[in-house]
């Protein structure tokens, strides 16, 4: 079954699950927020306990963007396979800090060391993905472990609940810290290797396949002597990245707690929707790995998924319905998790295996952006009373952001599949 496929199994599911534990660590922050005896067992009260609150994630995000740029270089120099295993012992370590952590300060410095130590994902997959698949599956190949991506706290938030309530904070890190040490460790130790050249286990015909290429893989990959840096498009998809990093984290870090104290949700409720946020962000993933390879119109997906994300939350301002309300935010941040697919595939096209990791990293930096995005939330809601309005009216404005630095690409996009369309047979189905 595995003929001539098996870069689906030895990369593909590794980084599926590194993807899926790697984001209920980062983002299960968000559910374990709500829990009162968290906030009050690390000094998390007051009238600045928002603020508190969203600082925890602006560190993160800082220490993630920041060591996004160290980790492209490293990963360019010494592989993904052995950054990827560093990268894991120390978020492992991270984990297991948080939940012995005692006071405000200790556990603030356990989120920027994780920050650090998961700064690697974006370079890591997208050095593997560069390395081991063919041009024509770039879609494919990144929705497979973006799926991972947006699975993972979709059922992550669901058992983080459950955990809290039965156990107690601590033990939904120590428990993160277990999946790290007894799965994805053994995972890249065993399956992984930097390039399919140093997989025995890897046939001459899947190799020469990986290495295939064509008139159009040639029309859509950049010159040897041209940096991807030169690329005025490479630019634009990093300032989206900005932007969609800003909506993704201001609405994933902060939808459970609007969905508690905005909208009335017992934690039943409150995971159920914030669950269905996550495979509202999976669907969109899907769909944009299929019509990306379909259609190669990345960027006008992209715009109107910036404008859809608009609509979005401007509906949830206005409209009295909670349930309602609650979904039109996990459909905005679905949107971004759809925005977030195209911009790394976008970021593979513009790059070369030799500098995905720079380019890759340079991506991952725009990370940076939900830190501020979750802390300015958090301040905002502190000044306002506890209102969410004037929050979301700020995202509204930072997607209209992204959908006009995308319109300057769809002209080159157009132009482009005009001068190499796509093969009637490739949409037949």
């Amino acid at each position: 079954m595995l003929n001539g496929q098996k870069r689906w199994l030895y990369i593909a599911v590794p980084i599926f699950f590194f993807w899926f534990f790697g984001q209920i660590d980062k983002v299960g922050i968000s559910i374990i927020q709500t829990d009162p005896e968290f906030l009050h067992a690390l000094g998390m009260t007051g009238d600045d306990k928002n603020a508190k609150i969203g600082l925890l994630s602006f560190v993160f995000t800082i220490a993630y963007g920041i060591s996004n740029l160290f980790w492209g270089f490293i990963i360019d120099k010494l592989g993904a396979r052995k950054t990827a295993i560093a990268g894991l012992f120390v978020w492992t370590l991270t984990m297991i800090t948080s939940g012995l952590a005692n006071s405000y300060e200790m556990f603030l410095i356990s989120r920027v060391i994780l920050g650090f130590g998961e700064g690697m994902m974006i370079p890591v997959s997208g050095k593997f993905i560069s390395n081991w698949f063919n041009k024509r599956e770039l879609g494919r190949a990144q929705a497979s472990w973006l799926t991972g991506n947006y699975l993972g706290p979709a059922m992550g938030a669901v058992v983080l609940v459950l955990v809290i309530s039965l156990l107690h904070w601590q033990a939904a890190f120590f428990l993160l810290a277990a999946f790290n040490l007894f799965i994805n460790i053994p995972m890249f130790i065993f399956l992984t290797r930097n390039t399919p050249e140093e997989d025995p286990r890897i046939s001459k015909e899947e190799l020469a396949f990986i290495r295939q290429t064509d008139d159009e893989v040639k029309e859509t990959t950049p010159s040897e002597n041209k940096s991807f840096a030169q690329d005025y498009r490479f630019w634009i998809v990093w300032f989206g990245m900005l932007v969609c990093s800003f909506l993704f984290f201001g609405i994933s870090i902060w939808l459970p707690t609007y969905l508690i104290e905005a909208k009335g949700f017992e934690k039943e409720g409150m995971s159920s929707i914030t669950s269905l946020s996550w495979l509202f962000a999976l669907g969109f993933v899907l769909a944009c790995g299929f019509l990306a390879d379909k259609t190669r119109r990345p960027s006008l997906m992209a715009t109107i998924l910036f404008s859809l994300t608009a609509v979005f939350l401007a509906v949830a301002i206005f409209i009295p319905n909670p349930i309602l309300a609650g979904l039109c935010m996990g459909l905005a941040m679905g949107c971004q998790g759809g925005v977030f697919h195209l911009s790394n595939m976008l970021m593979v096209k513009y790059s070369t295996p030799e500098t995905a990791g720079r380019a890759a990293g340079l991506i991952g930096f725009t990370n940076i952006m939900g830190g501020f995005s979750s802390y300015i939330m958090g301040w905002l809601r502190d000044l306002s009373g506890g209102d969410f309005s004037t929050s979301i009216a700020m995202l509204i404005f930072a997607a209209i952001l992204g959908l006009g630095a995308y319109l300057f690409s769809i002209k080159r996009e157009a132009a482009e599949l005009r001068l190499s369309p796509i093969p009637v047979q490739k949409i037949q189905v």
